[in-house]
């Protein structure tokens, strides 16, 4: 009989009666674990809150806004239902109305300027408090205010200082020899009286968001580059600009898609004129949709959805470029 071997010092282990042996895990390979029941309910419980807030304030209205743009809706069916699907018409009576170009015009020069010179002066405010000199944390602070404020406040607060007859600003003026300025009444001046008022808003969320980053360079860049002979507009453009471009992209990012819908400053201050002169797509939308005896929902939708997709449109953009930054 032939008899198998086995090397010193194995023991054989008999295996009971109708029992199958046990197989080994492949190698490298850990059994899979299941979470348990109670865990998985748990997760959900903490992902229901946030899941039913975005359904009910977020993609719920953002439908509702994608159907009032495709039918016409009036009073009646607007409280009763049943609007006639209109396909694409009301985006061509936004497009073929008067008030289109000037709104349109308005928005990129109204957006631009209070992003560039938010971005600016806060950029500005955030080097110099970053010197971490006496009263530095007092005087961020008070930076804070404006930021702080409600929104109907601060309008209110620039519309009272931009008065024509009363206003602080032309008495500053006047002390100076210069003529009184019908900022908020002249079609000259209005939408530069809403620039000035939005970007004063606007900068300590740029002087916060830029100083937080500052904070995250070290300081060893800095000095190291003084060794070399660098000056201090050098170290900014070689070393604090370069190292602050993500922070940036986020920073201009989110004061786009802010910008875009700023409505209560410029509703308050000049309700967009006079005569359009200062109306954004922002107001423009209200306008329709709730500025007359017999709205325009279809076309105030309308609007309110080409807004949505700019916004959309420089998320993505900006996306992608962080993809790109990521890969390299």
């Amino acid at each position: 009989m032939n008899r198998t071997t086995h090397p010193p010092g194995h023991r054989r282990v008999p295996h009971r009666k109708g029992a199958a042996p046990a197989a080994a895990p492949a190698p490298g390979r850990t059994p899979a674990r299941r979470r348990p029941a109670s865990q998985q309910w748990a997760a959900w419980g903490f992902l229901a809150p946030v899941t039913l807030y975005l359904v009910l304030f977020y993609a719920y209205p953002l439908y509702r806004n994608i159907d009032l743009s495709l039918r016409n809706y009036t009073v009646r069916s607007f409280v009763q239902g049943n609007a006639p699907f209109t396909g694409l018409d009301n985006f061509r009576t936004v497009f073929d109305d008067p008030t289109f170009a000037p709104a349109l015009l308005h928005t990129v020069v109204f957006t631009v300027v209070c992003l560039v010179f938010q971005y600016t002066i806060g950029l500005a405010l955030a080097v110099f408090f970053n010197q971490n000199f006496r009263l530095s944390a007092t005087l961020r602070g008070l930076f804070l205010v404006p930021w702080l404020l409600p929104l109907i406040v601060s309008a209110s607060t620039w519309s009272w200082m931009l008065n024509s007859d009363s206003g602080i600003v032309n008495a500053a003026l006047g002390m100076v020899g210069i003529g009184p300025v019908n900022w908020l009444t002249s079609p000259d001046w209005s939408l530069t009286s809403v620039i000035i008022a939005n970007t004063w808003v606007g900068v300590p969320f740029n002087l916060v968001v830029l100083y937080s980053g500052l904070q995250s360079i070290p300081t060893s860049l800095y000095e190291a580059a003084a060794l070399d002979g660098a000056n201090a507009w050098q170290r900014f453009w070689r070393i604090t600009f370069p190292l602050l471009r993500p922070v940036s992209a986020i920073t201009l990012l989110l004061g786009l898609v802010y910008t875009l819908k700023v409505f209560d400053t410029i509703w308050i201050m000049t309700k967009g004129g006079p005569a359009d002169s200062s109306t954004t797509f922002a107001t423009w939308s209200y306008q329709l949709g709730f500025g007359s005896l017999l709205p325009a929902f279809g076309p105030g939708a309308a609007v309110g959805n080409l807004l949505v997709v700019t916004a959309l449109v420089f998320g993505l953009l900006y996306v992608r470029v962080q993809r790109k930054q990521a890969l390299s």
